[in-house]
């Protein structure tokens, strides 16, 4: 098998392909983003495992969404049209699967604007016609437990575990072992080998300057703090190889999260909509398939939901609310971008707080306490910055509209003025969520919530689909929140 790649002037390497010697066949072929992004090239099981991907699971999850939630007296009604919305993501999916981005990225935009879009007005209006419910409570929450069981098996038999869950545990053994994640993930330098090459001739496992023998994760200290802490308990129990194998750790966290998630939607429904909205949104988060995507992937993308959403059940006491929110934004910092709308959200008779900076801080502080396993703090908090925040600032990514001016031969245009227009637009919609509308119920608490995460989503330039269950619990709940007939 012969190897073949071609460069072309300043635009580097264009072309990557392999070639049959015996036959003169070439058996792979792959040319822009293609090259330097394998997970731009498709292919079954690359995210999520080998199941969760098939149509007949995925379709399932999708049907049990629609059924279980859907208006069914009324078809066409908004909220199966919202419900539709939600789901319309699997199109941009199908796409990206094939290996077709120029297709699959521009697909993933309107559903999203239609989410932003309908969250502001949900949350400046707070107008919402509540559907008749369909289902009784009990086959909604039969429905939830059996998804539940549903959704551990497909984690524990058919998934896998990718780069960012590899990462949370690298990072729980770094702190556990008294050393910051940030600047010590393991490398491939020039460190002696001590395992075989890969299917790309890499040799990945070498020995670290701990004189353990790792796989490389070079950049897997991009994510906060609490994305590291929150992988510990799974580490302690059950250790790592320091191999890329089944890594029990990450499937552990990754359960532990997603069950504490649907367990404080129970909880978050039970107290702001009674036993129906209890066993709905738990029933809602467990049918939508890209929650389930996520867990099969093995990410530490339902930690920050599962911190939002018990910050949203303690919406009445500051101090706790602000803890949470600094937990979820020092996770992923996506979630720092409702900091002002939560710190300026009233009580219930509507006093504007004063303790949410104090839980905030105590949040923050307990977050980069990590940090105090260095030496020289200062050195250890700017290394944390390169590596996180400096370095996903300037991050080039073909997954996303803004940055395909580099792809200029496919006359696609630069949209780096319109980026930063529409950047500035969000953080001005960040501000203004702040104060308007000056009082607020918790319907419209969630709605902008789930408005503004979802618009930080619009301005990556780096999307993926394993960020939709950051906002999809505060979308889904402004959506039924107002279905409060119990039997």
């Amino acid at each position: 098998m012969w190897r073949v790649k071609v460069w072309w002037g300043e635009a580097g390497q264009i072309a990557d392909g392999r070639v049959d010697d015996r036959s003169g066949l070439v058996t792979e072929a792959w040319t822009g983003p293609q090259v330097a992004w394998k997970m731009a090239r498709g292919g079954p099981g690359a995210f999520g495992g080998r199941d969760i991907n098939k149509p007949v699971v995925w379709l399932g999850f999708c049907l049990l969404f629609l059924v279980g939630l859907a208006d069914l007296r009324r078809p066409l009604s908004l909220r199966n049209l919202d419900l539709l919305a939600l789901l319309s993501f699997s199109l941009s999916l199908w796409f990206f699967n094939r290996g077709d981005i120029f297709t699959s990225v521009p697909l993933a935009y309107p559903p999203l604007l239609y989410v932003i879009a309908r969250m502001a007005w949900i949350g400046t209006t707070a107008r919402l016609a509540p559907a008749r419910p369909v289902w009784p409570v009990w086959v909604l929450v039969a429905g939830a437990v059996f998804l539940a069981g549903f959704r551990i098996g497909l984690n524990i038999e058919t998934s896998n575990v990718i780069d960012v869950g590899y990462a949370g545990v690298i990072g729980a053994h770094r702190i556990v072992h008294g050393e910051v994640p940030y600047g010590h993930m393991p490398v491939q330098g020039n460190r002696k080998a001590c395992g075989p090459a890969d299917a790309e001739g890499e040799i990945r496992e070498r020995v670290q300057t701990n004189g353990r023998c790792e796989s490389s994760n070079e950049r897997g200290d991009t994510y906060g703090p609490v994305s590291y802490l929150a992988y510990a308990p799974g580490y302690l129990m059950l250790g790592w190889t320091g191999k890329w194998d089944d890594l029990p750790a990450a499937h552990f966290t990754t359960i532990a999260f997603d069950v504490l998630c649907m367990l404080g939607l129970a909880l978050v429904g039970w107290r702001f909509g009674g036993q129906r909205l209890a066993a709905t949104l738990p029933f809602a988060w467990a049918a939508y398939p890209f929650t389930q995507y996520a867990s099969s992937s093995n990410t530490n993308d339902t930690i920050l939901p599962a911190l939002l959403i018990f910050g949203f059940f303690f919406a009445a006491q500051p101090a706790l609310r602000g803890g949470f929110a600094a937990l979820a934004g020092w996770t992923k910092f996506a979630a720092l971008v409702v900091a002002p709308l939560w710190a300026t959200y009233p009580e219930w008779n509507g006093r504007r707080v004063s303790r949410f900076p104090l839980g905030y801080l105590a949040g923050t502080v307990l977050a980069f306490s990590v940090l105090l396993l260095e030496p020289n703090v200062l050195d250890a908090a700017r290394t944390f910055w390169d590596r996180t925040l400096g370095w996903q600032l300037g991050r080039e990514s073909p997954f996303s509209i803004w940055d395909w001016g580099q792809y200029y031969a496919r006359g696609i245009p630069d949209l780096h003025l319109p980026h930063q227009f529409v950047k500035a637009l969000v953080l001005a919609g960040a501000l203004a969520a702040a104060f308007v509308p000056r009082r607020k119920s918790p319907l419209q608490l969630a709605a902008l919530t789930a408005a503004l995460i979802a618009a930080f989503q619009l301005v990556l330039t780096h999307w993926f689909y394993l960020y939709l269950p950051w906002f999809f619990p505060f979308a889904v709940f402004a959506l039924l929140a107002r279905d409060r007939s119990d039997p």
